[in-house]
């Protein structure tokens, strides 16, 4: 990266318009202290659009602190409106001349499609409405020349996340949040009541949050734009909710999407469903229209560090632009940052509507990416009243859970059982892990025994983090031969994974361990072997995020550091990604350890910072980083060094992070792995029997064989070999450390569309 003695002079402007979405706060910190590091001036332009049309005071010069304070708020620090006068040429003429007299030409925008599209409007009609300036002596003719064209950078804000070409907009994990504690809560009381809801979700011509939501939900029914029913919608639903109630269920949940209707055009609304069951069940279902409330509240954990990267790489482009850059969309795909040829991905995303308009039902769904499709498949087997006839001679399958709690188990086992039982097979649960199974608690789970795990937390199957040793493996391969099982699915942390690793190494002494084997990811640790993310890490990470808010909250009368000590062992993605939601100004990982020297260097910065002002300074540490440097070791030096400065106080969050009602995140990735899991055990137990461990990776689900688990991960230390999230450690420091040291700072890992 260039110093800031030789970056050129720089200004780069910052927009939020549209609709607001929970994100955006985390996005313009990112671009103004960004851009500050670089060298270059950050500007904001206030209530949206009216910023360039009117300047004057909606035109802010943005310094630090400006943006201090802000991650953890929902909505745009910065104002968002409509402004009807920038739709006409003589509207956008003002913003140019505003522009250029505040000499600015870089612009990072943060909205919707009509939000990027008036963006790009105005980059194509700048150097024609400059021009006029000039010659209306408005402009001088080195004002033109220096600023001849707009160069722009779009992140997208949208609940909705109907962007076309990106997995993921600013907002919609928050949203899903918000449903999700919404269809919990609604749930609990359908079911003491054995009574319908029906929950009506934003989503004009997306579907997204409606069919995650009722996925994650554990809901009956669901109404998305891309897959309208045929005529006779009204008897299949009511078909499915008396089956579902004959077969024991005792609630009823159907998700609607605002933009929802029937295959000849008409809008399917909530009032439209409420009628359908009432007139042919004689029941009066409930309505919740969830309304603005999905916009609102705090931003999830997501929604604060993807923001950030996002901010941090528009503003990374945007300094580094030149008149040949062309405008972009930075967005996400595959669990990596790319760039989208800007007009290309809003017409790809308008072209739904038309999809939409002439019953193109396949290309709407298909726009939206396989992950859709796939989930959509899902869900019709998931929502099933009843299970398919068994066959006669059904492989028997058990499920077992390994190593510590993770929320996000239930979801997973419910899904195991569904999948298992959809493809003929019996499914056995095992109690309490692998001595569970040496134990022989081993107990058929049926079709209905698994409703209302979707939501829960903890593991109705039990856990343990004790495997069998090399003398109980004879015992272990009885206990397989007993039960007769073909096939095993374990659900869990590291200790299961080397449970799996060492029964494949002495398969050949026991001929039980033969049989396939899958291993599903499950740890808040996010340590394991082929997989960018494991059920319960993004629980834990919104936790620990929630935790750290209020201690802000609690510092606010005071000053004060605080040293949070996070789970995670020898893995710093907890402590990492907790810092970085936080807007934490230090961090300790063991992948980096702590010496003395550093902690004398990040004392004085401490005592600096206290010494300018600042009244929280807060540090987070991973629970390994240092086996003599712990949490109170730290607060001691801290608080010995700050004098009557500033007081210091340590907490340790632990097993709180373990706990909870997995997120909306944690319940579809699940859903996903089990999924990969189940099809490669059938192909297995009509192969070999290998062994297998499913993950995410660069996005997509796949198995790996067990053979080779120890090429991606240490096994003494538990640390899969150079995970994708430790480059992250920089943005960090750049985001909430003006005095980071930027030769260190590297651009996230972004790749071109046609590559991701």
């Amino acid at each position: 990266m260039e110093s800031k003695e030789t970056a050129p002079e720089v200004k780069i402007g910052i927009l939020t318009s549209g609709g607001d979405a929970q994100g955006m706060n985390a996005t313009v910190r990112a671009v103004v202290r960004t851009a500050l590091q670089l060298g270059a001036t950050p500007y904001a332009f206030l209530e949206g659009w009216r910023g360039p049309v009117e300047g004057g005071q909606l035109i802010k010069k943005m310094e630090w602190s400006d943006v201090s304070s802000t991650i953890n708020k929902g909505g745009t620090a910065i104002g968002t409106a409509r402004s009807d006068e920038f739709r006409e040429r003589s509207g956008m003429k003002k913003a140019v001349y505003n522009f250029v007299k505040n000499g600015i030409d870089r612009l990072v925008i943060v909205g919707g499609d009509g939000t990027l599209t008036g963006a790009d409007e105005l980059r194509e009609l700048w150097p024609e409405l400059l021009a006029e300036l000039v010659a209306e002596g408005k402009v001088s003719e080195e004002e033109g020349e220096r600023h001849a064209k707009l160069l722009i950078a779009g992140v997208v804000g949208s609940i909705d996340n109907d962007l076309v070409g990106t997995d993921m907009t600013v907002g919609t994990d928050s949203a899903l949040t918000r449903i999700i504690e919404a269809i919990d809560a609604i749930a609990a009381t359908a079911a003491s009541h054995q009574r319908t809801f029906i929950i009506e979700v934003m989503g004009r011509r997306c579907g997204y949050l409606a069919l995650m939501s009722a996925i994650a939900g554990g809901c009956d029914y669901v109404f998305i734009p891309e897959l309208p029913p045929a005529d006779g919608w009204e008897d299949d639903l009511v078909d499915k909710l008396r089956l579902g109630r004959k077969n024991g269920r005792r609630d009823s949940l159907i998700v609607v999407a605002e933009g929802a209707s029937d295959q000849a055009g008409k809008p399917i609304t909530a009032e439209d469903v409420r009628v359908a069951i009432k007139d042919r069940m004689g029941e009066d279902p409930r309505i919740t229209s969830l309304g603005h409330v999905q916009r609102g509240g705090t931003p999830s954990a997501y929604d604060r560090w993807m923001p950030t990267l996002l901010g941090y790489t528009a503003a990374w482009d945007m300094y580094h632009a030149t008149p040949q850059t062309e405008p972009v969309i930075i967005g996400t795909r595959r669990n990596k940052l790319v760039r989208l040829p800007m007009m290309e991905a809003i017409k790809n995303t308008r072209a739904v509507k038309e999809y939409l308009t002439t019953g193109d039902w396949d290309s709407a769904v298909t726009s939206r990416g396989s992950h859709y499709r796939e989930m959509i498949d899902l869900f019709n087997t998931l929502s099933s009243p009843e299970a398919p006839e068994r066959p006669k001679n059904s492989k028997r399958i058990g499920i077992l859970h390994a190593g510590g709690l993770a929320p996000g188990m239930n979801p997973a086992a419910r899904a195991a059982v569904k999948f298992g039982i959809d493809r003929g097979y019996t499914m056995l649960g095992i109690s309490g892990g692998f001595p569970g199974l040496v134990d022989g608690k081993i107990r058929e789970l049926k079709w209905n025994d698994v409703e209302g795990w979707a939501e829960d937390g903890g593991a109705e199957l039990g856990t343990r983090r004790t495997i069998p040793d090399i003398d109980q493996y004879y015992a272990l391969g009885r206990a397989i031969e007993n039960a007769r099982l073909d096939g095993l699915i374990v659900i869990g942390g590291f200790k299961g994974y080397k449970m799996a690793y060492e029964m494949y190494k002495e398969s050949s002494r026991y001929p039980a361990f033969k049989i396939p084997m899958v291993l599903v990811p499950a740890s808040i640790d996010n340590n394991l072997p082929g997989s960018e993310f494991s059920i319960g890490t993004d629980t834990a990470l919104n936790w620990n995020t929630e935790t750290i808010d209020r201690i802000r909250q609690s510092a606010s009368a005071s000053r004060r550091c605080f040293v949070v000590e996070t789970m995670g062992r020898k893995c710093g993605y907890l402590a990492l990604m907790s810092a970085l939601t936080t807007g934490a100004e230090q961090v300790y990982l063991y992948e980096d350890g702590i010496t003395l020297r550093q902690l004398a260097a990040d004392t004085q910065k401490m005592i600096r910072s206290f010494e300018a002002g600042r009244q929280l300074y807060l540090v987070v540490r991973n629970e390994d980083a240092s086996e003599y440097y712990n949490a109170d070791v730290l607060a001691n030096i801290f608080e010995e060094e700050g004098g009557d400065l500033f007081d210091v106080r340590s907490l340790i969050i632990g097993h709180a992070q373990q706990g909870g009602n997995p997120s909306p995140f944690d319940r579809t990735l699940a859903v996903r792995l089990v999924n990969t899991a189940m099809n490669t055990l059938a192909r297995e137990l009509e192969g070999r029997g290998g062994s297998y461990h499913v993950g995410m990776v660069d996005g997509h689900i796949e198995a790996q064989p067990v053979s080779h688990m120890d090429e991606l991960i240490d096994m003494d230390d538990r640390l899969p070999f150079e995970p994708w999230w430790h480059c992250l450690k920089e943005v960090l420091y750049v985001v909430s450390d003006p005095t980071a040291d930027l030769e260190l700072a590297q651009l996230p890992i972004v790749v071109d569309a046609n590559d991701a």
